[in-house]
């Protein structure tokens, strides 16, 4: 440790006598790029700062211990339960009472007659399991020196390295996409070294026996493997229908090798590689026929005659394919390579620019990591998870979190790693559609505010969340993005009909307000925000067993009313391109326009809610109805200055405190609104209070991916913004990344984008059209655009803004005009 240490020292000294660092054009100093690399001079201290692998079906959370070294892996279908339905017939019955209550201001009492009446059955959903550990204790010991533990966002491989008793020990972990198998490479120095003891061990609910019917069995597998199979646990009156099965298989060089009941036992190794292949029975959320091992055994037949060296290749040649489409450096100083746990405590706003860039990079490599084509979406910890009753039950959250999740997708150029939340929405759509004819005698399809792998869709936990009933409404709006980013005519016309029948749901859900006369939501929330409305004391809910602080449910939250009139707005111009259904598209813009509006409040901030109430949280984490500024795209400082200006006084009212996942959306929000300096004090909180020492986002002391993904598309969005229809260069660009370079950014309307900036300037900038679409640009200078050489003819509004005419595959490039 103290080798590792003193180099690092030396490194640095050396750093700062050559000054700040190289430019954007030069390679980083040291032996590896501090935009893509974490690494550490100790082992992980607790599951939470472990490093992460996966190929989006498979996950591994690598400690890098040195006496007993512990690589904990899920398989992403091992939930408890199967399939089931939460549904409750005729609920929708009781629907126009509570509408008369809240409409009478008889807020509690329609709380009481939801939960009673709409709430889904069972009122809880599943949980997301852990399926393992792989377990090393090592013969050797010593003193340990020299120790690095490194993950390789690059190549999506993490590294532990040490020495011990005059010996160099080596370890590699990956999860190949490709052969589906998480892989264990050991190597030493010198020959036989290594001699270890492996143990793959399963895991058992032991914190409620009432329900703790899972269970899990642990054997040898012939000479050289040990093998574990289980089932899941019944939950909540649901049975437990999926069947897992794992099975780890060594491959020494050298040495000896015994099985030993649940012990594989390896003695003098030259080296030692170790997979591990795991899956269930689960087909889809209504059939789990499949056959767990009969599905292991088929990746270790694929696997014969594959030595480590080509697997490994083959990995990181799949994995750059993605990740590799995009590169960022905003700057690099000696506090760059030092160990990431010591850069995110020392880091102070300005010290260390790149440590932004590894975040966003960060981002993007888990979201490969977590959701590739042909596997599930993200859950709350993405596909790595310890526990077998995990905080919120590690599901989807869709009132932020799953959502949050996909950001980055599209301007992170990673759009097939959208598909699988695309899939998702399909799902939703089913049970979707009982729940809307049975709990509220509507058309369409609804989905409220979480769901789990068997995809039910009605309201859950209690009506201070379930009441959310506008979550199938947000998930469409990613439909619609995708098709802005790639132009996709045949994917628009296969989700079309999911986007219509949502629509459907809300024409048949909408009412009146007596008052008011506008259309809204009734029930409706602003996600978990309780309203301070005269009256809204404690109470104890009878749903939840609690005393409840009030209650939530109001009529047409700003939130509701912003993502309707989105979602009416997208599936209007979705109908006008594919040329369908003319009348049904009247029909929904005459509705669009009786949504009620946005409204600024008496303190000058952009109401929450339809009165003009306060909060009984001062700093709550949602921000629910800054939607429309970020990420949607109803509030623009240009064409709604008032707006905006009243989305600025609820940030400052909300201040920097929150969780992971609420400093990402208001970095997003203070992007949009233009404002840098504010958007790199959110990132500062967010480093320093609200990720743990492996960059994870932490939310209530929780592991969650949500912040990492919603920081990393929080970070483009101040390098580019594309929501106005135009290409907007350096919009929010931050005093300490004033020199810069990127390379790979998407932009709707089917743009790629590269640019370098110096001293806040653009030096030049390279925009390749996909999709051959009119470009929009705009620069705080004046420029001049080429293409192969020629002048490109550019038309310039009075504010600024040139566009001009493209071509598809082209490239156009962007440089300050010259001097005349």
């Amino acid at each position: 440790m103290q080798r590792a240490s003193l180099c690092c020292i030396v490194v640095l000294l050396a750093l700062l006598a050559c000054g700040t660092g190289p430019g954007p054009d030069q390679a980083p100093f040291g032996d590896f790029d501090p935009t893509t690399t974490l690494w550490y001079a100790q082992p992980a201290d607790k599951w939470e700062n472990s490093l992460p692998v996966g190929n989006g079906r498979l996950g591994a959370m690598v400690f890098g211990k040195t006496d007993e070294e512990r690589i904990q892996f899920n398989e992403e279908t091992y939930w408890s339960g199967g399939p089931y339905s939460q549904t409750v017939k005729a609920g929708h019955k009781a629907l126009p009472e509570i509408q008369r209550l809240i409409f009478a201001g008889e807020y509690q009492k329609a709380h009481k007659q939801f939960g009673r009446n709409l709430m889904g059955y069972p009122v809880e959903q599943m949980k997301y399991q852990s399926f393992g550990d792989v377990l090393l204790k090592f013969s050797a010991a010593g003193a340990v020196t020299d120790y690095s533990h490194r993950l390789d966002l690059k190549q999506a491989l993490v590294t532990t390295t040490y020495h011990q008793n005059g010996i160099q020990f080596k370890r590699e972990v990956l999860v190949t996409p490709l052969d589906q198998v998480i892989v264990v490479r050991l190597t030493a120095d010198k020959p036989g070294q290594i001699s270890c003891v492996v143990n793959l061990r399963g895991y058992r609910n032991q914190a409620h026996s009432n329900y703790a019917t899972d269970y899990f069995r642990m054997d040898g597998y012939g000479r050289d493997g040990l093998m574990l199979q289980g089932k899941s646990a019944d939950y909540l009156g649901v049975e437990g229908k999926l069947r897992y099965y794992g099975r780890l298989k060594a491959v020494p060089e050298g040495g000896r090798m015994r099985v030993d009941d649940t012990d594989l036992i390896i003695q003098d190794a030259d080296t030692l590689t170790l997979f591990i292949a795991a899956a269930t029975n689960f087909v889809n959320y209504r059939d789990v026929s499949g056959d767990a091992e009969v599905r292991v055994e088929a990746v270790f037949e694929a696997l014969r005659n594959k030595d480590y060296n080509r697997i490994k290749q083959e990995h990181i040649r799949a994995h750059q394919q993605l990740f590799d489409r995009v590169s960022l450096n905003l700057g690099t100083t000696p506090d760059s390579y030092a160990p990431t746990d010591e850069r995110r405590k020392n880091y102070d706003g300005r010290s260390d620019p790149n440590l932004a860039a590894l975040c966003f990079q960060y981002g993007r490599y888990m979201l490969i990591s977590s959701s590739r084509p042909g596997t599930q979406p993200a859950n709350l910890q993405g596909i790595w998870n310890k526990d077998m009753n995990p905080s919120w039950d590690s599901k989807y959250t869709t009132n932020i979190n799953t959502e949050m999740n996909n950001w980055p997708a599209e301007v992170g150029n990673l759009s097939e790693c959208g598909l699988p939340l695309f899939q998702m929405i399909r799902d939703l759509s089913d049970q979707g559609s009982d729940v809307a004819k049975e709990h509220y005698g509507a058309r369409g399809w609804v989905f409220h505010q979480n769901t789990d792998i068997w995809r039910v869709a009605a309201p859950m936990d209690g009506p201070d969340w379930g009441a959310f009933n506008a979550g199938g409404a947000w998930l469409c709006t990613h439909l619609w993005e995708h098709y802005l980013y790639t132009g996709d005519k045949k994917f628009l016309r296969e989700f079309y009909p999911i986007l219509k029948e949502c629509v459907e749901f809300f024409l048949d859900f909408l009412v009146e307000h007596p008052e008011y006369g506008w259309l809204v939501t009734n029930p409706s929330t602003s996600p978990e925000n309780f309203p301070d409305w005269p009256g809204n004391d404690t109470f104890y809910d009878e749903v939840c067993g609690w005393m409840s602080p009030g209650t939530t449910i109001c009529t047409g939250s700003t939130i509701d009313m912003q993502l309707l009139r989105d979602l009416f707005s997208y599936v209007v111009e979705a109908a006008g391109i594919l040329e369908v259904d003319r009348d049904f598209r009247q029909e929904v813009l005459a509705i669009r326009e009786r949504l009620a509006p946005m409204q600024i409040g008496k303190n000058g901030d952009l109401q929450e809610w339809l009165e003009d109430w306060g909060q009984k949280e001062n700093s709550h984490r949602h921000i629910s109805h800054l939607y429309g500024l970020f990420p949607g795209n109803q509030i623009s400082l240009r064409r709604t200055p008032e707006l905006a200006v009243g989305c600025r006084v609820v940030l400052e009212q909300r201040g920097l405190e929150g969780n992971g996942w609420s400093s990402a959306w208001k970095m997003g929000c203070w992007a949009r609104l233009q404002n840098p300096e504010k958007a790199m004090d959110n990132f500062h909180y967010y480093i320093q209070h609200y990720t743990f020492d492996s960059l994870y986002a932490i939310c209530s002391r929780t592991l969650q991916v949500d912040g990492l993904f919603g920081v990393s598309a929080a970070v483009a969005e101040m390098l580019v913004q594309s929501h106005e229809n135009e290409l907007y260069l350096l919009p929010a660009l931050p005093v300490p990344w004033n020199s810069g370079e990127v390379k790979g950014l998407r932009a709707r309307g089917g743009f790629e984008l590269e640019m370098i900036w110096e001293e806040s300037r653009i030096s030049s900038a390279l925009i390749r059209s996909i999709l051959g679409k009119t470009c929009r640009l705009r620069v705080r200078q004046p420029v001049e655009v080429t293409s192969e050489g020629q002048s490109v003819p550019i038309v310039t509004t009075p504010d600024g803004l040139i566009s001009f005419e493209t071509e598809p595959g082209r490239i156009y490039s962007i440089k300050p005009q010259r001097q005349r």
